[in-house]
């Protein structure tokens, strides 16, 4: 967002031809659509806004790329140093406020420093992957400024850890004494799904997934068991009861995944703080990508022990229970029939972003991914990431059909930046899951004996609204409607919302 504490640098990035820079509506959904964009493609995005309430906007959408380790660079316009302190308008202490949600911090007090601290900040935003902040005072901006005078620090373009042979050695070791080991994929494994199959299909071990690594192989693979955790599949929860070893593949062990305490595990990650949060066999620091193909050499390789036929049987049952649960008769249209129709519309390599509440719930459960890709807000777990995420991601991947998946709840937060999808040419399916109602939060009341109380939503008709944008809409209240609807909207060519009414009461 441009304005007055920022205008030099928006200047700048007007006459830097390799820059694009997209305005939006809400700094919120810029700070969002940043963190998506790192998630999805693993580059860097840019934020930048203006001093104070620009600044604190992004709260939000960075304290997102914080928990996910998202990397991030944040450029903040600041009033001028003359008039920094109490009392100044649309002043506020910068460092203080980003102080929390930052891996790397500071304010540019001279030009001559410029450089060393961008320099820098992009370096800690790779390497710490988390959000670096840099507040620019808007007379230090209008400075000019020779380059060829500033001292500046290397910019690392990927940063990758190996792991020692000691640990590689141990891992394999305690793989090869595990009669029933399973594997934990979790996101910091989606760029190595290649060697996680490779090691699954090594030593026959079935593979259980975190909800943000659903779909780092496709569903029909007949080693994916699927989700463990609260969403989970009940064989994924069989298979890690049942197992002596989980191979936890760049997881953490949050309380959703849900992995027993007492379970034994080799857990594999790039970051050194998190090995030990689970009790550990062993503890392999190094890149998943890097440090699984190395411990597949050393594992001994398995016969088949009937692990696959076992899976294959209740992997099919399970297929049958979410047809059962997908009734195409029923009115209002149920969660479970849209994820249905999505899951056999939406083309093999689509990419999804996924909001949270109830919508986030169904898709963990009931979508069958192919080779799509998605991004969610994980830790932070923020309504109104989906819209942002998929504006990241058709700048990211123009070429590829880009789906939100989002309720009426996330989707209103945000829905003034679907005139920023339609501004910008980037066609997008918004599929609001429409209940007119925080159905996960009247789900909660309910599970912890309280009437529902404030969870009620007065809607805009969403269809209407995308008219009015510029995009186009469509309601479907009908089953029988919803498969043409999703493939329309696939095939226009401009910002698509898809208005779904759908019922509240889940199973009830």
């Amino acid at each position: 967002m441009p304005g007055a504490s920022a205008l030099p640098l928006v200047d700048a990035v007007r006459r830097n031809r390799n820059s694009r820079y997209i305005v939006v509506r809400h700094e919120q959904t810029a700070a969002l659509a940043a963190s998506a964009y790192n998630k999805l493609t693993g580059k860097m995005a840019v934020c930048l806004t203006i001093a104070g309430p620009g600044a604190t906007n992004l709260a939000t959408g960075l304290y997102d790329a914080k928990e996910d380790h998202a990397s991030v660079l944040s450029l903040n316009g600041q009033v001028q140093t003359q008039y920094a302190g109490p009392g100044g308008i649309q002043e506020i202490d910068q460092d203080a406020f980003f102080r929390p949600i930052t891996v790397f911090n500071n304010t540019v007090a001279d030009p001559t420093t410029a450089v060393k601290l961008l320099t820098r900040a992009l370096r800690y935003a790779a390497v710490a992957r988390g959000v670096a902040q840099l507040s620019l005072p808007n007379d230090i901006q209008r400075e000019p400024l020779d380059a060829t005078y500033c001292e500046r620090e290397t910019c690392l373009p990927e940063v990758g850890v190996a792991p020692t042979d000691e640990t590689v050695a141990a891992a394999a070791e305690a793989i090869d004494g595990a009669a029933r080991p399973v594997i934990l994929a979790g996101f910091g494994a989606m760029r190595a799904a290649g060697p996680v199959l490779d090691l699954a299909e090594t030593i026959q071990a079935p593979i259980v997934t975190t909800f943000r690594a659903k779909g780092i192989l496709p569903d029909e693979n007949e080693w994916v068991a699927g989700l463990h955790g609260q969403l989970g599949t009940p064989h994924a929860l069989t298979l890690v009861l049942k197992s002596d070893l989980v191979i936890a593949c760049g997881a953490s062990f949050s309380d959703l995944t849900g992995i027993p305490p007492e379970k034994p595990a080799v857990h594999i990650d790039i970051d050194p703080l998190q090995l030990g949060k689970h009790p550990l066999a062993v503890g392999v620091w190094g890149d998943c990508a890097i440090a699984i193909p190395r411990i597949r050499e050393r594992v001994r390789p398995r016969d088949d022990s009937g692990t696959r036929q076992w899976l294959a049987k209740k992997k099919q049952e399970w297929r049958d229970r979410l047809d059962r649960e997908a009734d195409p008769a029923a009115v209002p249209i149920r969660p479970p029939y849209i994820m249905k129709v999505l899951s056999e519309t939406l083309p093999e390599d689509a990419v999804i972003s996924l909001d949270v509440g109830e919508n986030q719930w169904w898709f963990g459960r009931n979508f069958r991914m192919k080779r799509q890709r998605f991004a969610m807000s994980g830790y932070l777990g923020t309504m109104g990431f989906g819209l942002p995420g998929a504006i990241a991601a058709k700048l990211a991947y123009p070429e590829k059909s880009v789906v939100c998946i989002t309720g009426d709840g996330g989707f209103a937060m945000v829905m003034a930046d679907f005139t920023t999808a339609v501004k910008y040419d980037l066609p997008i399916v918004v599929a609001v899951l429409n209940n007119h109602d925080l159905a996960m939060i009247r789900e909660e009341q309910r599970e912890a004996d309280y009437p529902p109380f404030g969870t009620d939503l007065t809607n805009p008709d969403f269809a209407t609204y995308a008219e009015a944008c510029g995009g186009a809409g469509i309601r479907v209240t009908r089953p029988g409607d919803l498969r043409d609807a999703v493939l329309r909207a696939l095939a226009m060519d401009k910002p698509v919302i898809v208005d779904i009414e759908t019922d509240p009461k889940r199973f009830q």
